[in-house]
C-alpha cells in the first residue's frame, strides 16, 4: 500500500508528536478529515454533558465491543483525544456524533468522569458521513460483512448510489455490488443475528448466499439458530480454561447456519440393505441370500461338494432364471 493511500485510510484521531495538541492537529489530513478540521468551530475543545449528544449515524458495526478497558484508561489519565460533533439543526445545546462513539460510551458509563471533551464542527449530513466513512475504512478490525452491511446502509439512507459509495469507500463499484448482493441474499436480520464473524471472508459469505437461494429452510428458524448458537458460545467463553478454548461466538453462529444449509457429507442416496434370508438343505443351514445396494449377494457355506456344484452351474441356472423372469414380465 502506498504512503498516499495509507494517509487516506488513516485514523481520524491523532496527536501531534512532541507538542501540545491543538484542535486542528487532532485530525489527520485525509480529504474528509481536512474538511472536518477546517469546519471546527472556535478552534477550541469543549467539555460537554454526554446527555447532550445523540448518535444518528449509519451503523457501521454489528456488535459494539466492551469499553471497560477504555473507561479505566480515561478515568486514570483523562480523555486525551476529543470526539468530533456537529450541532443539531433544530435543537439548541444538542449535538450529533460524527466520530468517537467508544470514548463517548466509556464516559457515559463512568462514575468518575462526567464531561466529554469534544470538537464541534459545522458540517452537513454528507460531510459528516464522509468523515465517519474515513474513520470506518481506517479500522483494520471491521469484518467483511460489517463493511458490506455499511455500504448497504449508506445506500438505504440515501447517501448515494453504488458509484458514489464505491468512491467514498475507496473500493471498486463491483466490490460494492457484490457486497450488496450478499447482504440482499442473506438478509439484514440473519446477518445481524450471526454477528461480525471476524475471520469469515467474502468467499464463505458468498457461499452462504448461494446456499440460501436453493434452501427451503425458513429464515426465522435460521435467525433463531444463530441467536441460540451465539448465546451458547458466549457461555463457553466464560467457562473456558484457556485462550485456546475460546471461540468467536459470531463465527460459531455462522458455522451453525451454514451447516444447517448444507447437506451432510456422510449422507448418501443408497437403498438400505434388506434382511438376509437363510437357505437350508436337509434342515441344515447351507447359505444365505442378502439384498445389497448393488444387487443380490448369494453365499454358500462349506468347501467343495455342493459349493463346487453351485459354482460350476451358477451361470446356466441364472440364465434359466432370467428367461423365466422375462416370460413372466411379458405375460403381465
Amino acid at each position: 500500500m502506498t504512503d498516499k493511500k495509507k494517509k487516506r485510510l488513516s485514523m481520524l484521531d491523532n496527536l501531534t508528536v512532541g507538542a501540545a495538541p491543538t484542535p486542528s492537529s487532532m485530525i489527520k489530513t485525509s480529504r474528509p478529515m481536512r474538511a472536518a478540521r477546517d469546519a471546527v468551530d472556535g478552534h477550541k475543545v469543549w467539555e460537554l454533558d454526554p446527555a447532550q449528544i445523540i448518535d444518528t449515524r449509519v451503523a457501521d458495526r454489528l456488535s459494539h465491543e466492551d469499553v471497560s478497558d477504555l473507561r479505566a484508561s480515561i478515568e486514570a489519565t483523562g480523555q486525551t483525544v476529543p470526539i468530533l460533533l456537529r450541532r443539531h439543526s433544530s435543537e439548541d445545546d444538542t449535538y450529533l456524533l460524527v466520530y468517537g462513539r467508544r470514548r463517548l460510551e466509556a464516559i457515559r458509563t463512568s462514575d468518575k468522569v462526567h464531561k466529554v471533551r469534544a470538537l464541534i464542527a459545522s458540517m452537513d449530513d454528507s460531510s459528516a458521513i464522509e468523515a465517519q466513512i474515513s474513520e470506518n475504512m481506517a479500522r483494520r478490525d471491521l469484518s467483511y460483512i460489517e463493511k458490506a452491511l455499511f455500504a448497504h446502509e449508506l445506500i438505504e439512507s440515501g447517501f448515494g448510489n453504488q458509484t458514489r459509495v464505491a468512491e467514498v469507500l475507496t473500493v471498486t463499484k463491483s466490490a460494492v455490488s457484490m457486497g450488496l448482493a450478499i447482504v440482499d441474499a442473506i438478509g439484514v436480520e440473519l446477518i445481524q443475528a450471526i454477528g461480525p464473524a471476524q475471520s469469515v471472508g467474502r468467499p464463505r459469505w458468498d457461499a452462504m448466499a448461494k446456499s440460501l437461494e436453493t434452501s427451503l429452510l425458513a429464515q426465522d428458524d435460521l435467525v433463531e439458530l444463530a441467536h441460540r448458537t451465539r448465546e451458547m458460545a458466549q457461555i463457553d467463553v466464560f467457562s473456558a480454561t484457556s485462550s485456546e478454548d475460546i471461540r468467536d461466538p459470531s463465527v460459531a453462529a455462522f458455522d451453525a447456519v451454514q451447516a444447517r444449509l448444507l447437506p451432510s457429507k456422510k449422507a448418501k442416496a443408497t437403498k438400505p440393505k434388506g434382511a438376509s434370508k437363510t437357505v437350508q438343505f436337509d434342515n441344515k443351514s447351507s447359505g444365505k441370500i442378502s439384498r445389497t445396494p448393488k444387487g443380490i449377494l448369494l453365499e454358500v457355506t462349506g468347501q467343495g461338494g455342493f459349493a463346487d456344484f453351485v459354482e460350476a452351474n451358477a451361470p446356466e441356472t441364472l440364465q434359466k432364471l432370467f428367461t423365466r423372469w422375462k416370460q413372466s414380465e411379458a405375460s403381465e
